[in-house]
């Protein structure tokens, strides 16, 4: 069985939409990136850090999900990772109310022994400093690595991010970023400067307005569904990263004609995860229901036409 590293935040979320707010739930990156993952046929193992604030039964939901978190550290007497957020109108754009680093200020990866020949290596939004120390651990080149940042780090860690994308092969962020990062406003532009940084595949998120991948000159667009109700996108771009990174993984297939599936497979469960607050849809939801909605993509985006 492939095996899939995971590295990100396990964290707690505090959340307010147009539909309701949560107290502190269970939240963070590499949850959900596992959670996604947890679908596919593979071995997976978060690295992250957590205060002994942090329930068990959290930790129990992701071993009850087949993932290895030995590792996972538990700092005594630290707390954990905490951001509270309230989302406008639109759920396009948010506020971040409270950011507390907390156990993760000083967070020293530590890659579990049989993880260090994972075949795939997601690198969640994290320290790009992190996210190398990341890859310095690995004992054999994976095959794929695949890393997620934000506009945050190329604020206050640019040269170090710039670092880490140069060792990547894919690299997820949204439109925002992408234009950002490339100086470019058209994103096909973007895509093509970010490639010249070191990643062979961009991949730009436009929210419920779907996904594009890109490869040397060729492109792919995967539409988002539309969907009835939206309660909460929190973590949305992370469940895609896990079906994305997950499908690869179990499918040994590293190409651009199979990384469109793959893109199609993280669209499909991050579907899922924006139809209820946190991770709750993604905690319950089966396979079945996943199979389900992959056939509905398919009719959305299948058409024929003489040319």
């Amino acid at each position: 069985m492939n095996k899939l590293l995971i590295v990100g935040t396990v964290a707690f979320d505090a959340i307010e939409t147009p539909f309701g707010k949560t107290d502190k739930i269970l939240g963070g990156a590499a949850t959900y990136i596992g959670l996604s993952a947890s679908f596919f046929n593979l071995q997976s193992a978060i690295v992250s850090v957590v205060g002994d604030d942090f329930p068990q039964e959290h930790l129990d939901l992701l071993t009850s999900k087949n993932i290895d978190i030995s590792g996972i550290e538990i700092v005594k007497g630290g707390k954990t990772f905490f951001w509270s957020g309230l989302y406008h109108n639109d759920l396009n754009s948010r506020d971040t109310l409270v950011t507390e680093l907390n156990v993760l200020a000083d967070f020293q990866p530590k890659v579990p022994q049989n993880f260090k020949d994972a075949d795939v290596v997601m690198l969640g939004n994290l320290h790009p400093l992190v996210q190398s120390s990341v890859l310095d651990q690995m004992e054999k080149k994976p095959k794929l690595v695949v890393l997620d940042t934000m506009n945050f780090w190329m604020d206050c860690a640019l040269p170090e991010l710039l670092d880490v994308i140069k060792r990547v092969d894919v690299i997820t962020i949204n439109d925002e970023e992408a234009r950002q990062l490339s100086g470019e406003y058209s994103l096909v532009k973007a895509a093509a400067k970010i490639q010249e940084l070191g990643p062979k595949y961009v991949v730009i998120k436009k929210g419920e307005h779907g996904a594009l991948l890109f490869h040397n000159r060729e492109v792919f667009f995967a539409p988002a569904l539309p969907l009835e109700e939206v309660f909460d996108p929190t973590g949305a771009g992370d469940t895609f990263a896990g079906g994305f990174s997950g499908f690869i993984a179990q499918s040994e297939n590293i190409s651009f004609g199979n990384m469109k599936n793959g893109i199609i497979y993280g669209s499909n469960l991050a579907s899922f995860c924006v139809e209820k607050f946190g991770t709750e849809r993604m905690e319950t939801l089966s396979k079945t229901e996943v199979a389900i909605r992959l056939q509905q993509f398919k009719s959305l985006t299948q058409f024929d036409i003489e040319i």
